[in-house]
């Protein structure tokens, strides 16, 4: 064990891990996230916490992850490279530890002309890949980059997200390679709909012994519409959205089509269950958190193990 996580402990025994996330919200109610904490405790084994995604201003991902964790939640600090120096970024890591938050998740960020402030100066003084390295030099080695000793080191759970679907495929598995030579201990992937294609990005993985060296956490996303089935394909990067996923959400009436949404995520969780090198999965609910712990259910994922 390399933190006090509880999904480490929970991957560390061999259990089928689930994780999920929510938004923070757009302002200073702290409600709005422990009222998403209370939907998910005792269904997920931790929650990320987004970090101003699509670059949009929200309330920041640490202050949400404290909140979560004053209700007894494991949480996942969500950081992106976009908006901290390595100055920021060491000290924020150091923050988080200090409080108690035991995972973490490295992004690079969406750009920000994706955002709400599209002329706002980006960082990238470090990518993903970089920012991997950096936690876990801190944390192992107890120095900062500039090689000064840390007094208390940043014991995190190093944990990263991979896009099984992006061009050009053949790169996927080796970003993920790069990633695990870094020092990540878990991978979240992109939302999975095309099952195919994600089963050839892991037999790839398997070939190269990659899910002996990390923690595949399998994206799984209840559609609500047809409208948002098609604004994930045509809309955002690197998503692959069948058009027969689309025509059987279609195939139903208006108002059973959230609910198709749902069975279609509960099938998917299913069959990644089944296959080799996934362990576990991370629900993403887009603002729709009251639903996880049916899905959670009926895939067969409660009650949660109990672990030492």
């Amino acid at each position: 064990m390399t933190s006090d996580s509880h999904l480490e402990k929970m991957l560390e025994q061999g259990e089928f891990a689930v994780t999920s996330e929510c938004g923070p919200p757009r302002g200073a109610d702290a409600e709005v996230i422990k009222k998403k904490g209370e939907l998910l405790k005792g269904t997920v084994d931790a929650i990320n916490v987004t970090d101003n995604q699509t670059s949009v201003v929200r309330m920041s991902s640490f202050s949400s992850c404290i909140l979560l964790k004053q209700m007894g939640i494991d949480a996942t600090l969500q950081m992106v490279t976009r908006d901290r120096n390595r100055i920021a970024i060491q000290s924020d890591i150091l923050g988080a530890a200090a409080l108690g938050i035991n995972n973490i998740l490295c992004l690079s960020g969406d750009h920000q002309k994706f955002g709400d402030h599209a002329t706002a100066k980006n960082v990238y003084d470090m990518d993903s890949v970089h920012l991997i390295q950096t936690v876990k030099h801190m944390r192992d080695e107890g120095k900062f980059l500039g090689g000064d000793e840390l007094k208390g080191v940043p014991k995190l759970f190093i944990g990263a997200a991979a896009n099984p679907f992006a061009d050009p495929f053949e790169s996927r598995v080796v970003r993920l390679a790069k990633k695990v030579a870094a020092g990540v201990q878990f991978i979240q992937t992109q939302c999975i709909f095309n099952l195919e294609r994600f089963g050839q990005w892991m037999q790839v993985v398997r070939d190269r012994g990659l899910h002996e060296k990390v923690y595949i956490l399998g994206g799984v996303t209840p559609m609500k519409s047809v409208g948002m089935a098609n604004y994930m394909k045509k809309m955002v990067p690197g998503m692959d959205v069948p058009d027969e996923l689309i025509a059987r959400i279609k195939g139903v009436e208006k108002d059973k089509r959230a609910e198709e949404g749902v069975k279609i995520a509960i099938e998917t969780i299913q069959q990644l269950k089944e296959m080799e090198g996934v362990r576990g999965v991370h629900i993403m609910a887009i603002e729709w958190e009251e639903m996880v712990p049916r899905i959670a259910q009926e895939a067969g994922l409660l009650p949660r193990p109990q672990v030492a």
